[in-house]
């Protein structure tokens, strides 16, 4: 097939200086800001009360690791936060860094990595000032506050403290976006001197690093979307020959952490929910089950820690977590939450010998809060819950989780939140995303009131593809089955609106990403039942990104989708249902489309592309607007309040098009 926007790749990508298409974009973001000049009260007005429910100068609670007490905090006012520690025994709050002063004359920036060294005197950091998620990583002297001459740019990895804090363990990005390796950097040294401690050669793995919870050991993994392997270094002997925990076999993941001479895997290779087996270290391929894989319950991962370890799950697709102990396998100690639904999880645990654990939880009606659970004594301690400022009354708001049949009977989970005063079949905003095995939980959202309070329901589509339910709940949307992600989602609305919440015209929709070629997908198949869609980022040109092994993601993406080089069942396939491809003259819905030039996840070409050719085959007269960030990446603008806005823009959008009314 002919693609007739093929133009508006430019050829010397990542840079994008092509005049014509540089003004396509620009005269497109033109169109954006003329056909929304007329929202911008309601933009400023949405912005503002999703502005105010935000707790502005805020600090999150201090957690100890080793001399020191840690903390973030946000100024008010302040895009970006700031970095602050106190010695356990005593004495000054020491700003370790300062977010707003990094980020000042940039118009993005984000902050990858952070590590403080084990003797808590220098700290090592990365920053991407452009959204194109090629971090640069420097090194400060915390006592001084100087930075060290070291300077590592291209990094797109953690950052890792061995040899007794004088190595750094990190991975470069290559020319297409790929960590194919882990480097070892001596302080003080050049470049050029760093040493490659493992590099990979299958172009669709990914390399990453990280420590073992006793901090002995250094653990370099490479995985694609489905098979995995680990070696493990001496974090005081980096230099030291690697050992392969068991070599990569097609489909099985596993990962790993130690308790002196004893392997935990986390593992696929007998059940697809999982199972832990353990291993001793002299012979680390010889893995004896201690946590047997189950139907009911999938093991998505475990912490280790001196006394007891931990482990996390969901049941019925609702989050776990259990204590157990190493002398006494049949001890199990369930943390128990209130709600009936709910997220919930471990959170910044940092040290190895603990009798407190650090845990989250939120629900779509109570807001998040941070929690200590009592080890012994098997209680919970609220230590903060979220702040609204402008008030919040949980009473005034109800959540469900409902069941949908899929048109295969399959029941899909629906979790949705409104009000408790709504009746009627009125307008609703349902979310998805349905890939890579990724499950949207039930949490809080305050951006989310501003549609709820205006009479929508909110609902989150559970639908295949993602692990919400289980490892076989994703496979059931990929490769062969990966348009049940797509039906799902469809068959979802329909049943939303056979239980009377709303009615076909007035459901708007968004995703973004994975969750955009979703959007995409079921506005070809269904577009009568979409109000207005919002498409963030969206994957959308999928077969001729599929088909071109020099797009950074491509190789490591065939495990999720299919290879159409050289399968011609799934080029066939995955053309049925790439929405750039079945693009066809019918009446569309009104859309909001949005991009990052520096994107390097889903180039920007195409939703572009995807525009494009919506605006020569559309039959219909409704509104089809496409803004792209020239200064950012996959995730649209930083900061705390300049991404709201975004958010505040797509609000106002979903209201004009269903002529709500606020």
């Amino acid at each position: 097939m002919t693609d007739d926007y093929a133009w508006l790749r430019d050829p010397g990508y990542p840079e994008v200086t092509d005049k014509a298409v540089l003004d396509h974009l620009k005269a497109e973001n033109a169109w954006f800001e003329q056909r929304m000049a007329g929202q911008q009260g309601r933009i400023d007005a949405l912005f503002t009360e999703m502005r105010a429910r935000i707790k502005e100068a805020d600090t999150s609670v201090p957690q100890k690791d080793g001399d020191y007490l840690y903390w973030i905090e946000f100024e008010e006012g302040a895009e970006y936060k700031k970095w602050w520690r106190r010695p356990v025994a005593g004495g000054a709050d020491e700003l370790i860094l300062d977010e707003v002063a990094l980020a000042q004359g940039h118009e993005y920036f984000r902050l990858g990595a952070l590590s403080v060294s084990a003797n808590g005197k220098l700290l090592a950091y990365a920053i991407d000032d452009n959204g194109s998620e090629r971090f640069t990583a420097r090194i400060k002297d915390l006592a001084s506050g100087e930075l060290l001459p070291d300077e590592i740019p291209g990094t797109l990895s953690s950052l890792v403290w061995v040899a007794g804090d004088t190595g750094l363990v990190y991975s470069l990005a290559n020319e297409q976006w790929r960590t194919d390796n882990a480097r070892l950097h001596w302080l003080g040294q050049p470049l050029a001197s760093d040493v490659e401690l493992y590099h990979e050669d299958d172009e669709g793995f990914r390399v990453g690093s990280s420590l073992s919870a006793n901090e002995q050991w250094l653990i370099i993994g490479s995985s694609d979307h489905e098979t995995s392997e680990v070696r493990l270094v001496p974090a005081a002997d980096p230099l030291a020959a690697p050992l392969l925990v068991k070599p990569r076999q097609t489909g099985v993941e596993y990962d790993v952490d130690l308790r002196g001479d004893t392997l935990f895997v986390h593992t696929n290779d007998t059940h697809e929910n999982f199972r832990l087996a353990t291993a001793p270290l002299a012979d680390p391929g010889n893995w004896t089950t201690l946590i047997e894989g189950s139907d009911a319950f999938y093991l998505t991962g475990f912490d280790l820690f001196r006394d007891f370890y931990v482990i996390e799950g969901r049941l019925a697709g609702l989050d776990q977590i259990e204590v157990r102990y190493y002398d006494d396998p049949a001890r199990i100690e369930p943390i128990v939450f209130p709600e009936a639904s709910y997220s919930a999880g471990l959170g910044d645990n940092p040290e190895w010998a603990v009798d407190i654990l650090r845990l989250s939880y939120e629900s779509m009606v109570s807001p998040a809060s941070v929690q200590d659970y009592d080890v012994a004594a098997r209680t919970l301690t609220t230590l903060k819950v979220q702040e609204i400022p402008s008030g919040y009354d949980a009473a005034l708001y109800v959540t469900e989780r409902l069941e949908i049949p899929a048109r295969d009977g399959t029941l899909i989970p629906v979790s949705v939140v409104m009000r408790r005063d709504r009746t009627g079949a009125g307008p609703l905003h349902l979310y998805g995303y349905g890939a890579y095995g990724i499950s949207i939980e039930p949490g809080f959202s305050t951006t989310r009131l501003s549609l709820v309070d205006r009479g929508f329901a909110y609902a989150i589509a559970h639908i295949r593809g993602g692990d919400d339910l289980g490892r076989a709940w994703y496979k059931a949307g990929k490769l062969e089955r990966r348009t049940n992600t797509f039906s799902d989602f469809v068959d979802v609305a329909k049943g939303l609106i056979a239980r009377g919440l709303t009615q076909a015209g007035k459901i708007s929709i968004s995703g973004g990403s994975a969750g955009g070629e979703l959007m995409g997908a079921v506005i070809n198949s269904d577009p009568g039942l979409w109000g207005a869609v919002a498409a963030h980022v969206p994957f959308v040109d999928v077969l001729a990104t599929m088909l071109d092994a020099t797009l950074p993601l491509t190789p490591g993406e065939w495990p999720e989708w299919g290879n159409p080089i050289l399968d011609q069942a799934a080029f066939e396939l995955i053309r049925s249902y790439s929405p750039y491809d079945q693009l066809r003259a019918q009446d569309y819905p009104p859309l909001l489309v949005t991009a990052g030039l520096n994107d390097p996840r889903v180039t920007y070409w195409e939703p572009a592309k995807w525009v494009a050719r919506l605006r020569e085959l559309k039959t219909d007269s409704n509104e089809l607007l496409f803004k792209t960030n020239m200064g950012a990446g996959h995730g649209g603008k930083s900061g705390r309040f300049e991404s709201l806005k975004e958010t505040a823009e797509e609000f106002a959008f979903i209201l004009w098009q269903l002529g709500v009314e606020g």
